[in-house]
């Protein structure tokens, strides 16, 4: 009998595993953002500074790295499908802590769980998806599976724009309990046959072995690039538009849809590309319009400024660019082997996500000398390195998996 990856055309099993996948992903990334619209109201209850709130961000970010860790170890050891439901019971179970936490230290163990969690929601996913979809349409459905970043975001600008002025941060952190309710989804969601019959993996010494370490440290330092220009970008975007530019938290709110509107068609339309002209030429094209956008709002705002209109084109053509987050599921899958994937995809993620608490530290290190839009431009130049750094990569474009 064909493997799920081996099969002719898609069917209920593949439905269910892409809309788990993606279900998981798009809440946990919301979990994940919606704290930067909430940083003014937490700042007044509990009577914080600037480095609180520093501390708050990164913490929570901080700790995806362990849950990938954690997370990714689970999916290669007992399975990607028991991994991707234990991570959403222990985001939700971190956002209900979140939204009772008495005091801002307790908020910060809370926002710790959340992070665990949050780290677990992806690998287990997208090793589902590399392990039963077609090679040919590997990039495709990855991508749709990783549009729940794009859209996570876009619903943490909605909540914090026009929910949380009505029902509080408390009450924001309650609502992101609610993906709790998608559980009986995974009984409906196969198991990866691959994993299967490859049996239970998880050891580290395979994934370090001589010919896989190499490949494990240059996919590592792509991703901790593109990371680190995402996140500069992101986690102060929103603040930016507010402090130095002058929205309101409606308006700011508003064009963070702008940015989120084209990181939305920059992930869909990535995996298309990608599965058509290869991985790195596509990933390479994305990286500059990332890096492109993020500078004519920011090093060149003063021309920008002179053409209001342009503000939104730049902030759409930077999401665009961040489409490059579609490539990662497929590329990643497709470069290691079934035994240690989960790992590896966890691992490498999460841990260059979870590196990134540096970021809201060294972008308020920066503001008193140039500005947070300082620090977003510094995401320029990391995303240009991104984009030269993924030819150090072979191609794998339609690899068969094994």
């Amino acid at each position: 009998m064909a493997l799920l990856h081996q099969t002719d055309r898609l069917d209920r099993r593949h439905l269910a595993i892409l809309i788990l996948a993606f279900v998981v992903w798009w809440q946990g990334f919301t979990s994940l953002t919606v704290l930067s619209f909430l940083l003014g109201g937490i700042q007044r209850d509990f009577q914080l500074v600037d480095g609180d709130l520093a501390l708050l961000t990164g913490l929570g970010i901080g700790a995806t790295g362990v849950g990938g860790f954690l997370f990714g170890w689970l999916a290669d050891r007992m399975g990607r499908r028991a991994s991707t439901a234990t991570a959403l019971g222990v985001f939700c179970l971190g956002n209900a802590c979140c939204a009772l936490a008495p005091s801002f230290s307790t908020l910060l163990v809370a926002r710790a769980v959340a992070g665990l969690g949050i780290g677990g929601a992806w690998g287990a996913g997208q090793a589902l998806i590399g392990e039963t979809f077609p090679p040919a349409e590997r990039g495709r459905w990855g991508a749709v599976a990783q549009s729940g970043a794009p859209l996570g975001l876009g619903l943490a600008a909605l909540i914090g724009a026009f929910v949380a002025p009505q029902l509080g941060w408390r009450g924001v952190f309650a609502l992101c309990t609610l993906p709790i309710l998608a559980l009986p989804l995974v009984r409906r969601v196969p198991e990866s046959d691959l994993w299967r019959q490859a049996g239970p993996g998880g050891e580290w010494r395979q994934l370090l072995a001589r010919g896989a370490r190499g490949t494990f440290a240059l996919a590592f330092l792509l991703t901790a690039f593109n990371m680190t220009a995402y996140w500069l970008a992101v986690i102060w975007l929103p603040r930016y538009l507010q402090v130095e530019r002058g929205l309101s938290e409606a308006r700011s709110g508003v064009a963070t849809l702008a940015f989120v509107l084209g990181s939305l068609l920059g992930y869909l339309s990535f995996g298309r590309i990608s599965d058509w002209w290869g991985r790195r030429p596509t990933f390479a094209l994305y990286s500059g319009l990332l890096a492109g956008g993020l500078l004519m709002f920011t090093v060149f705002w003063p021309w920008v400024a002179a053409r209001p209109g342009l503000v939104w084109v730049f902030l759409f053509a930077a999401g665009l660019g961040t489409g490059t987050w579609s490539g990662f599921g497929p590329m990643l899958s497709e470069l290691f082997a079934t035994p240690v994937r989960g790992t590896a995809l966890s691992v490498i993620m999460n841990t260059t996500r979870g590196a990134q608490f540096l970021a809201p530290l060294a972008i308020a290190a920066v503001a008193p000398r140039w500005g947070l839009g300082g620090g977003i431009a510094l995401a320029a130049g990391f995303a240009l390195l991104a984009g030269t750094w993924i030819w150090a990569l072979p191609e794998t474009r339609g690899r068969v998996l094994g």
